[in-house]
Order: C-alpha cells, then sequence, then structure tokens
C-alpha cells in the first residue's frame, strides 16, 4: 500500500536516508527513471521501497507545485514504456500538504536485478548516486539468484554454457546494454551472461531465459518449447491439414518465423466500404495477428510440456498458449491487468523489437479488429491455458 500522509511528513523531515530522492522538477524524466532504476535495484539491500517526492526542494520543504493529471499520467507511462528494464514495480499517488502539493512514487525493490534504465545500472548507496562498476553489478546478479522465483530466470541445471550460441547473445548485447558500458567491460562471458539475468553464477549454468533465447537447442530442455502450426481448409480438426509444422529454435528464430507465415496467409481483396468507395482490405489485419502471437510467447507456461498451438481455420484462426492467466490478472480485468510470468523473456522482446510497450499488445490487437471489420476476439480461459479464437473479415 502507498505511504500515509504521516509517513509522508517523516519522509520529508528524514534527509539523511538513501531511500529518498527529492525533486521540485515536474518535467525531467531521465533524472526520475534514473531514481527509479536506482530503486528498484536496492543495492544496500534495504528490502523495502524508495521514493521519488516530486514538488520537495532538498532541504525537505514544499515547492508549492500543483500535480496535474498530465504529470501523473506520465509518471505512470515510465512503468511501461520499456526504458527500465525488468519492468519496475511502483505505484503513484498525489498528497496536498500545507505550503504544496507532492507526487510520490514508490518503487519496491526488484527481485531480477540488475535494473538497467537504457543499458545503465543506477544505484544508490547514501547520498551517492551513480552508474554501477562491474563489483556492484555482480553483487546484484548474485543476489537475484536467491530472490528469483519466476521461471525463466531460474537456473537449467542441465544446461551449461557451450548449449548457448554466444554469437547471437552479442548482438542482443548490442541492444540491450549502453555502449560506454559495453566498452569499459572486460568480465568472463558468463558475468556478461549473468548481468543480462541469462546465467546463474551460483549453478554454473545458463537459466531458462538463457536457453530459450539463445540455445542452440531449447527443447532438448524444455520439450514443449516451439509452435505446432496448422492449416485447415475446414472449421474442423478432423479435415486433412494443407500444412503443418513444428516451429522451434531459439525465441528470435521463432518469432522471425512466424512473421513470414502471417505474412502467407493473409489475403487481401478490395471490398465496398460506401455506395461510392473501395479499399483494399485483409481479412485478418496482420499486426492484430501478430500481437496476439507474441502474447502467447511472451506468457506462455514453459515449464509445460504442451506447445503453443497455431491453428488456421477457414473461418478462423485459434491461439492456444499452455498456462492460465497469471498474477494479478483473472478474466474479469482482462485484458487491462496483466502480470509477467517470464519478466525476462518479455524484456528481451521488447529489447529486440518485438514488443513496443508493455501491456497494450491484447487490447491494440482488439482495436485493429474492429478497425478492419472483423468480429471481436473470442478468450476462453482455464487454469492450465489461454485460448483467443479470432474470425475472418466477413465479405
Amino acid at each position: 500500500m502507498m505511504i500515509s500522509k504521516d509517513q509522508l511528513m517523516a519522509l520529508l523531515s528524514d534527509l539523511e536516508s538513501d531511500r529518498i530522492e527529492r525533486t521540485i522538477s515536474t518535467t525531467n524524466m531521465d533524472k526520475f527513471c534514473q531514481a527509479i532504476c536506482a530503486f528498484a535495484n536496492d543495492l544496500p539491500n534495504h528490502r523495502q521501497p524508495g521514493y521519488l517526492l516530486i514538488g520537495a526542494n532538498d532541504d525537505g520543504t514544499l515547492s508549492g507545485l500543483k500535480v496535474t493529471d498530465e504529470l501523473l499520467k506520465n509518471l505512470g507511462a515510465i512503468r511501461s514504456d520499456g526504458n527500465i528494464l525488468p519492468q519496475p514495480m511502483m505505484s503513484i499517488a498525489k498528497f496536498a500538504l500545507d505550503g504544496g502539493e507532492v507526487a510520490v512514487v514508490e518503487v519496491f525493490p526488484s527481485d531480477l536485478p540488475p535494473v538497467r534504465y537504457k543499458g545503465r545500472v543506477h544505484i544508490r548507496v547514501g547520498p551517492r548516486k551513480a552508474i554501477a562498476h562491474e563489483q556492484e553489478e555482480r553483487v546484484l546478479s548474485e543476489r537475484r539468484v536467491a530472490l528469483a522465483k519466476n521461471f525463466d530466470a531460474c537456473p537449467c541445471t542441465e544446461a551449461r554454457i557451450d548449449d548457448l550460441a554466444l554469437g547471437q547473445f552479442d548482438a542482443y548485447r548490442q541492444e540491450s546494454i549502453d555502449p560506454e558500458t559495453i566498452d569499459a567491460n572486460h568480465r568472463p562471458i558468463e558475468q556478461q551472461l549473468a548481468s543480462l539475468r541469462l546465467y546463474d553464477p551460483e549453478q554454473n549454468c545458463p537459466t531458462h531465459a538463457g536457453i530459450l533465447l539463445f540455445g542452440k537447442n531449447p527443447r532438448f530442455f524444455m520439450p514443449g518449447a516451439y509452435v505446432q502450426y496448422l492449416k485447415l481448409p475446414g472449421t474442423a480438426l478432423i479435415d486433412i491439414p494443407e500444412d503443418q509444422a513444428e516451429i522451434s529454435g531459439d525465441i528470435h528464430s521463432v518469432l522471425r518465423e512466424l512473421g513470414g507465415r502471417l505474412k502467407l496467409l493473409i489475403h487481401t481483396t478490395m471490398r465496398a466500404i460506401s455506395a461510392f468507395e473501395e479499399k483494399l482490405l485483409p481479412d485478418y489485419p496482420e499486426w492484430a495477428l501478430r500481437e496476439f502471437l507474441m502474447n502467447a510467447v511472451m506468457h506462455r507456461n514453459y515449464d509445460s510440456n504442451t506447445p503453443i498451438r497455431f491453428y488456421i481455420f477457414g473461418d478462423h484462426i485459434e491461439i492456444h498458449s499452455p498456462g492460465g492467466l497469471y498474477g494479478e490478472a483473472s478474466p474479469e480485468n482482462f485484458p487491462t491487468r496483466n502480470s509477467y510470468r517470464n519478466p525476462v523473456i518479455a524484456e528481451a522482446m521488447k529489447s529486440l523489437g518485438f514488443v513496443n510497450r508493455f501491456g497494450y499488445g491484447v487490447q491494440r490487437a482488439k482495436s485493429l479488429l474492429s478497425q478492419n471489420g472483423n468480429p471481436p476476439a473470442e478468450f476462453e480461459f482455464d487454469a492450465h491455458s489461454v485460448l483467443v479464437k479470432i474470425y475472418r473479415r466477413a465479405a
């Protein structure tokens, strides 16, 4: 829960705490993000929230700020814009005090450090704000081993570093880490992998995310890590398939092949949109299907031996993802609320350009279907899976 007004007053008067950042700026988003990143890393290991107080001077007095809805909206967008990875857990509130208003950003310590803002690991120790050096990053990486609860961040104990395609990792590192940090980095490859949650330094093995992203043969370690593709002429599974495949490999390769198959299955025809106008329209909007597939790959349960099923019927498409709704998500609040079963995979998909912004994929897909004239997508949930049905646009 967010702090109370009395607790905020105590924070304003506590000038020694390394869990507080005060500022009177309302537009310096770079400064805000650095502070949030540092609190999420929690290098001193307080295991307590840090607080960004906007509208307060360094001495704790108030600046007379009037907190606007736009400021609160901009602060809220920090969580989902993908510049801080993994996503920070944070809450935002406005307080009205004598002397002005204060916007408070409460940031919880991450279970998946090190956390990066635009490729850099920001930390805070006492009054010092800095970029973490190699030893500090190693401390954060080793701490994650004890904290990690997500399957993708846990060690794949049967695997070894030779099971990774390290050339692909080097290309990914260029996208994920600030260039100056890379230039100054002389660490062993194991520590470089660990800093991105792809290697477990205690078990001396890749994490499940490392194998899924850069493994030479991910299915050897996770038999269900593939997509079962089936194209049928009719509306029932008993029809003889026109095409079928098992799409497997590292996640980047799987996503590229899915993108190629999407382009082939969509048909565009000239449609009358009024008495005097015709327009080329697809039977399915490509980017809506893409968003549903990206969502399935990102959120599926990789501990299951069941593949993602991508079935093309004559009148509709089904995408069946193993693993029910996760965390805060429920059938009642889907898709406006979400939690990440695989935060390391989600971070990688953002860095690789397959995801533009967190938490909006399904909402965007629903909007694209509506704009194209397709019926609304249908969702079915149970404890073990999520099924989405997307129907062809009527002629």
